[in-house]
């Protein structure tokens, strides 16, 4: 925006003023409410040094001193009684941050809070439809640019509304009792005024006062306000994408540049920082956009190894006519531009900005070139403590002495970024909403993999086998899409399920089991009704259908969603179950396209024969068959239907689990081969839920001799003692199966003391070094694609591997679905309270919960999965069920029973109709136990 000078309009203000308050009057004010800090976001990972500290409270200053205490806004720039909602948003960041670095206490954060929004509330509209351009800050009347009152306003800004909408989205998140007063003002508002074709558009007054509706925004602020909007539902997919954009070469940097030039379009396509450091801030930079911000900052870099300048380049206000620039990386076709809004050049004022040098320093605390600029500017404050400059002139070397909310503003938001360890402080879209059109052949991701195999994109399950041989994604056409129908209705559908909730869910409890939900929301295939593995691949395993099914019972225990919804969700992936092509004819393949349902490799290119079973696959999908029945009981005939399709004649061989791989020979033959499961902790799930089932697995289920390694003086699992196979595949311990077992079946001796190690092993790190640590399996959006973050792996101690084994450097994650796991689990384990406080906000509204955050640097990690989302909500319904297992018994009178009991099958089912495994109970709790078990667990150190 254009600010100009404050103008002599003492007595205008005045009556203004006192016009306003009497207004006030006559609306209604909502009933202040006292914010309750209800979340993780007073974590304060890493706390700010005693010089951060000063610059926090130098910030805060500003707005202490340009506080409207009438309204409750605060001034644009000093002492200037004006701001647009741009402005507003500025300053709810900052409050935000205030609170939480402990610049303001409670009470004066929620005197501010409300007086702010009940001002906001009552403000006169633009035609009745989203807030004028720009109000006084001191009466909020509608006024120009020149804070001069216009009766009918000059038109919105659809940038702003969006910058607003963020910070209404932080303040929800942080202050969840404001929630309610911010839809009442969103829905109040016609938002869906400003969105037009999928773009962002704001509204303008001409000459002959008609309103002119006019797209708003290029690349980087466009994207940062249609994040803004979609934070609220509001979707506008042209605005957040980055076409249309070129590459211009720029002191050996190729800088991306909307294509758009003011030329054609009269509106400016500058390349500055702040956009790029607000995405970073607050939504976490990502895939392209994190590169384009990399180039804007290098390129700064090279002009200052060109010229010996220092360049942090953004638009700011200064301290003399025309009060507002531009200046650019590029801008209308020329490198280095500063200009006004109208494209005017003022190239004697360019400036080093101080919230541009803030912004870099702390997005890339390790590039050197950021830490030079900062240096420059870090003690550019006002001396009579009203606030940090704007910045440095480059060509009179003195200070531009311009304050502004949005200067200070901006510089709290980082610091509170990096007082949470870098973490964004909203949960980034830039994740779910693709920069360009997505391949349709993407690969999935999963917990463990083919050695051999040439893919780069693992899959999302445990069951990849170290022989089958795999390509990488070829070109082919866009699968088409099957519509599956659902089983027919059941007969007298449960309003709910049979599962017996000890308590309801508290309001926070709720917000992350909706969030977490909203994955299988947004990745529900309505045709198939199938879910994706993960969000950036169209493609689902036997396990992640298992997760989904999972989620579905949570989501319907927890009255997260409707029992209409259950039913029918159910019946449409029961009826696609049972149109799955078997591999061989006996079982479901490793891997099905979401869309066709043809099995696919872990390229994602099809196999029309498919590529093999996973035993542990299976037994996910069997454990959430069977609670389905036990929970729900009006599903049994169609779940033992599908069951009784497939054949265990070598799935289940002498007690142990076997899965089946497909390799190819070098004359070209395809062999299917079928070796034992191995791996350590999911073996025992599987054949824990193969138990439920009838099946002899004594060899595989939990038991016998396991071989141990030291970490952190503890004897952690590492593998089972045994002689049935020598396979080394995949030789490392996550927590994911462990929780996982633990949820569902409760925690018996032997698992006990496999479970228990392993998370004081974490915990004991965290005492010593100061990282939270949940190690897992965990996908990523970029290579390796899968992380295992371990406790140990290949003879180390909490390393990280990729699939191939090899060693990811820094590439360690903090599980979000582990963490919340050993929360339920161990809810007293102050070890377990810490990691919950420091993973519960990680995660998107639009599509669930993150992966988790890199221990190193506190990024988050994009990629969303079923298995995090499902484990959430499972640990949510742990949560509330007295913590009992997840999984209940069923009724052994029905079709499954009934057919083993009648033997010569043919199909490799169970010898007698008797469950392998009973829920009991002792002091230490509820839990399923072998029938068999008689052998006493032994372990042996490495």
């Amino acid at each position: 925006m254009i600010y100009k000078p404050p103008q002599p309009k003492l007595l205008r203000w005045i009556a203004l003023f006192l016009i306003g308050t009497f207004l006030q009057f006559l609306f209604y004010i909502p009933t202040p409410v006292l914010s309750q800090n209800s979340n993780s976001c007073s974590n304060i990972t890493t706390p700010l040094t005693s010089e951060e500290q000063t610059y926090a409270r130098a910030a805060w200053q500003y707005f202490v001193k340009n506080y409207q205490p009438a309204t409750g806004f605060t001034n644009s720039t000093g002492g200037y009684p004006s701001g647009t909602l741009w402005d507003m948003g500025n300053y709810l960041m900052a409050l935000n941050a205030a609170r939480w670095l402990n610049l303001t206490d409670q009470a004066d954060f929620d005197s501010r809070l409300n007086k702010f929004l009940t001002t906001l509330n009552s403000l006169k509209l633009f035609e009745d439809t989203l807030p004028n351009k720009v109000y006084n800050a001191a009466t909020a009347q509608m006024v120009d640019y020149g804070n001069n009152p216009v009766e009918r306003g000059l038109g919105w800004s659809a940038l702003d509304v969006g910058r607003i909408l963020a910070a209404f989205n932080v303040i929800r998140t942080c202050h969840p009792q404001y929630n309610d007063w911010l839809k009442g003002i969103v829905t109040k508002w016609q938002v869906a005024r400003s969105l037009k074709d999928g773009q962002l558009f704001g509204a303008t007054v001409l000459p002959d006062n008609k309103t002119l509706l006019v797209q708003e925004g290029r690349l980087g602020y466009e994207e940062y306000g249609a994040r803004g909007y979609q934070l609220w539902g509001f979707s506008a997919p042209k605005a957040i994408a980055l076409e249309p954009f070129k590459l211009v070469e720029i002191n050996g940097v190729q800088i991306p540049v909307d294509s758009r030039d003011f030329q054609s379009t009269n509106a400016n396509n500058y390349v500055v920082s702040e956009s790029y450091i607000l995405d970073g801030i607050e939504f976490g930079l990502q895939g392209e956009l994190a590169d384009f911000a990399a180039r804007v900052l290098d390129v700064q870099k090279r002009r200052f190894d060109t010229t010996g300048q220092l360049t942090a380049v953004t638009e700011d206000n200064i301290d003399q006519a025309p009060y507002f620039l531009y200046n650019t990386v590029y801008a209308n076709g020329t490198n280095w531009a500063t200009i006004t809004d109208t494209n005017q050049p003022y190239p004697q004022f360019r400036s080093l900005s101080t919230k541009a040098a803030f912004g870099w320093r702390y997005l890339f605390p390790d590039n050197a070139y950021a830490q030079k600029v900062f240096d420059a500017v870090k003690d550019l404050r006002s001396p009579d403590d009203s606030g940090y400059y704007a910045g440095i002139y480059e060509e009179s070397k003195q200070p531009n002495k311009a304050l502004t909310g949005n200067t200070n503003g901006l510089i709290l938001e980082i610091l509170y970024y990096k007082a949470r360890g870098n973490h964004p402080l909203i949960a980034s879209t830039s994740a779910s909403v693709s920069t360009s059109k997505p391949s349709e052949n993407t690969s999935l991701a999963t917990p463990a993999n083919q050695s051999n195999s040439t893919v780069t994109t693992p899959i999302a399950t445990p069951a990849n086998q170290p022989n089958s041989t795999v390509t990488t994604p070829i070109a082919t056409s866009k699968p088409t899409e099957v519509a599956v129908a659902p089983i027919p209705p059941v007969d007298s559908p449960q309003p709910s399920s049979n599962l017996k909730l000890d308590r309801s869910l508290t309001p926070v409890e709720r917000r992350y089991a909706e969030a977490a939900w909203r994955y299988f929301q947004a990745n529900y295939h309505a045709k198939s009704g199938l879910i994706d593995d993960r969000s950036d691949f169209k493609g689902a395993t036997l396990w992640g259908l298992g997760d989904y099914l999972a989620a579905l019972h949570a989501a319907r225990s927890l009255d997260t969603i409707t029992p209409k919804e259950f039913d029918q969700r159910t019946r449409h992936l029961l009826g696609a179950l049972t149109k799955l092509p078997l591999f061989a004819g006996e079982l479901p393949s490793r891997s099905y396209d979401t869309r066709s349902l043809q099995p696919v490799d872990y390229g994602g290119n099809p196999v029309p024969e498919g590529n093999g079973w996973s035993a542990l696959d299976l037994g996910r999908m069997l454990a959430a068959l069977y609670n389905l029945k036990s929970c729900h009981p009006e599903y049994t005939a169609a779940v033992d239907k599908i069951v009784l399709d497939w054949s265990y004649l070598r799935v289940v061989r002498e007690g142990i689990l076997s899965s089946a791989t497909v390799t190819k020979e070098e004359d070209g033959r395809y062999l299917t081969r079928v070796n034992p499961e191995i791996r350590l902790g999911y073996e025992e799930y599987a054949a824990r839920a193969f138990q439920l089932w009838g099946f002899n697995l004594d060899r595989s289920a939990v038991g016998g001799e396991y071989q141990t390694a030291s970490v952190e003086g503890l004897k952690v699992p590492i593998q089972r003692y045994r002689t049935d196979t020598n396979s080394k595949v995949n030789q490392y311990t996550v927590s994911n199966p462990f929780v996982l077992y633990a949820l569902e079946f409760g925690l018996d001796p032997k698992m006990r003391s496999l479970f228990e190690p392993i998370f004081q092993a974490q915990a004991e790190r965290y005492r010593r070094t100061g990282t939270l640590t949940a190690s897992a399996t965990t996908l990523i959006d970029r290579k390796p694609y899968t992380v295992h973050s371990t406790i140990t792996g290949q003879g180390e101690s909490w390393v990280a591997l990729g699939d191939d084994g090899q060693p990811v450097p820094k590439g360690r994650l903090v599980s979000t679905a582990v963490a919340f796991a050993y929360h339920a689990l161990l809810p007293d384990n102050k070890y377990s309270q810490q990691l919950q406080e420091g993973t519960t906000d990680l995660y998107n509204p639009l599509v669930g919960f993150y992966e988790g955050f890199y221990e190193t640097t506190g990024k988050t990690a994009v990629g969303f999965t079923s298995s995090t989302n499902s484990m959430i909500l499972q640990s949510l319904l742990y949560n509330v069920t007295n913590r009992q297992p997840l999984i209940r018994p069923t009724t052994m009178n029905s079709l499954w029973w009934q057919t083993v009991s009648k033997g010569n099958s043919g199909r490799g089912l169970p010898n007698t109709a008797t469950q392998q495994t009973k829920l009991t109970s002792d002091s230490s709790g509820s839990y399923w136990v072998s029938d068999s078990e008689k052998t006493h667990l032994v372990t042996g150190t490495k």
